[in-house]
């Protein structure tokens, strides 16, 4: 009986050591979750299924080998498709048949379809998002597509300058307003827009203080002009107003040009009107092309020039902040992904797009699921079904784009355990050797 007995412990020794072994083998195994043998005694009964009190014990089984899915440390990589999961939660995978596997290895790449996938070709899934960048419906194939983002007409541009208090009048009367002449101005400042096609435009503004009759003591007003290019203007625009815009001829012994609205300071350097952002209205199809024929195909580019954050302070006149939200089109040429799991494409023209809401999932029971190999696993009986959400939320932890989850294993802890399983081995095996000498010493009685 001695010999069945020590039996089953070498038994479960050996598999205690090939349990230590493969966790001392993957101890660099990206996002590896280490094992460990659980063991149970064996104990006969007697035939009615009763023990007595001379019941001796059966030896040992291994009752179960259990994945421990604690946390790995979180390495850094640089590469923006590594995502590590930092808390509960899997990726969802499908391979080429459509069988579903779950890993927390983020090890992730980009294939010549565009499609998210890990190493071995699955392809991750992931929400897709509406037009408010919301996810919906249910997670699908993650792809990322490669075409331009579409150009944006600008249609705000927010001016954060300083006029300087103490700047000299310029009475249009005497001075009327040229763009090429700068005595006929006090300050400007320009910046790129672009209409409907993502062509670019200059917009050249001007700012000119009015004399001393147009304002009060306590105010100061200055006129302000608009250029396109250099040969549009605005003409006298209300603050509501949307006309279209003639072409200027910046000739001012033939004309007078208006400004398109003025601004008004009070004692204290803030502004006092418009409260609101005033518009100016260019026909860009009147704009012409190389061959002297105008531009086709383009919408008159209506912009609201925002002027509420401009100061009159002593000082020179400065631009502070200068905004517009318009935009050329722009290609794919990075990713990246935040904390939440809302995955961005990052463009040429300094533009980023959500593309995609990453999905996570959650067991009840993650050591029920069942090892596949490539450090993934599949849904079992055991584990529950698996419960999607966004990071964050329930009981699922955050990503971390560009880096990796790295294996669980402690390495001392494995070498403290394999000394013990060899012991454990030869304790057995020393069993079996004094059976075996007690057996030979009855043999040789007479």
């Amino acid at each position: 009986m001695s010999f069945r007995t020590a039996l089953t412990g070498l038994n479960a020794a050996t598999t205690d050591l090939s349990v230590v072994a493969n966790n001392i083998a993957n101890n660099n195994t990206t996002a590896f979750k280490s094992s460990r043998a659980e063991f149970s005694d064996i104990f006969s009964g007697s035939s009615l299924g009763q023990a007595t009190r001379r019941s001796v014990g059966s030896g040992v089984q291994v009752a179960a080998v259990t994945q421990q899915f604690k946390q790995g440390n979180i390495n850094s990589t640089g590469n923006p498709l590594d995502i590590a999961i930092d808390g509960e939660g899997f990726f969802r995978l499908k391979d080429e048949n459509g069988a579903i596997s779950y890993t927390r290895s983020g090890a992730f790449g980009i294939d010549r379809e565009g499609y998210v996938v890990n190493n071995i070709g699955k392809k991750l899934q992931a929400y897709a998002l509406d037009a408010n960048e919301q996810p919906f419906g249910a997670p699908t194939d993650l792809v990322l597509t490669t075409s331009d983002i579409d150009p944006h007409q600008t249609e705000n541009v927010v001016y954060g300058i300083n006029l300087d208090s103490a700047a000299a009048e310029v009475d249009p009367a005497t001075l009327p307003f040229d763009p090429t002449n700068p005595d006929s101005y006090n300050f400007t400042t320009s910046l790129d827009v672009f209409d409907s096609l993502g062509a670019s435009h200059t917009l050249a503004v001007f700012f000119a203080k009015e004399p001393l009759g147009s304002s009060t003591a306590t105010s100061s007003t200055w006129r302000v002009y608009s250029t396109l290019d250099g040969v549009y203007s605005a003409p006298d625009v209300t603050a509501t107003g949307t006309p279209d815009t003639p072409v200027v001829d910046f000739d001012p012994t033939t004309s007078t040009v208006e400004p398109y609205t003025t601004l008004t300071f009070d004692e204290k350097g803030q502004l006092a009107t418009p409260s609101v952002p005033s518009v100016v209205s260019v026909n860009l199809q009147s704009v012409a092309s190389a061959n002297g024929q105008p531009t086709s195909a383009l919408q008159p580019l209506v912009m609201n020039l925002d002027f509420t954050a401009a100061t009159q302070f002593g000082g020179d006149s400065s631009t502070n902040n200068l905004v517009q939200d318009g935009y050329a089109s722009g290609t794919l040429v990075g990713v990246n992904v935040a904390d939440s799991g809302l995955i961005f494409g990052s463009y040429t023209n300094g533009q980023s797009k959500a593309l995609g809401q990453l999905a996570l999932y959650h067991f009840r029971n993650e050591s029920g699921l069942t090892p596949i190999g490539d450090t993934a696993w599949a849904e079992s009986f055991a584990s529950g079904t698996a419960v999607a959400g966004i990071p964050g939320s329930s009981r699922l932890g955050l990503v971390r784009s560009g880096s990796l989850e790295g294996s669980n294993v402690e390495l001392s802890e494995q070498l403290v355990n394999m000394i013990n399983a060899q012991r454990n081995f030869q304790a057995n095996a020393q069993v079996i050797q004094t059976s075996d000498q007690l057996t030979q010493t009855l043999l040789q009685l007479r």
